[in-house]
């Protein structure tokens, strides 16, 4: 199973990020999702994912780059 979503994600990140916006943190969103589940499996990795996603506020970026962003 974790290899199978690391998969789906690499894929994310090939073909579709681009599309998406640009994400605030680093790294990004859709690669700490990976860190997460390599390091502590499937379950806590994608809800250590999904905690950090919740606070993504993409749409309300003025310039990203800005020093008041992490």
């Amino acid at each position: 199973m974790r290899h199978i979503l690391i998969f789906l994600i690499k894929i994310y990140q090939r073909f579709f990020s681009k599309y998406t916006g640009r994400c605030i943190y680093k790294p990004s969103c859709s690669e700490y999702c990976i860190i997460a589940i390599k390091k502590y499996g499937v379950k806590k990795g994608l809800a250590m994912f999904w905690d950090r996603f919740k606070r993504c506020d993409i749409d309300h970026i003025q310039d990203y780059g800005k020093e008041d962003y992490p």
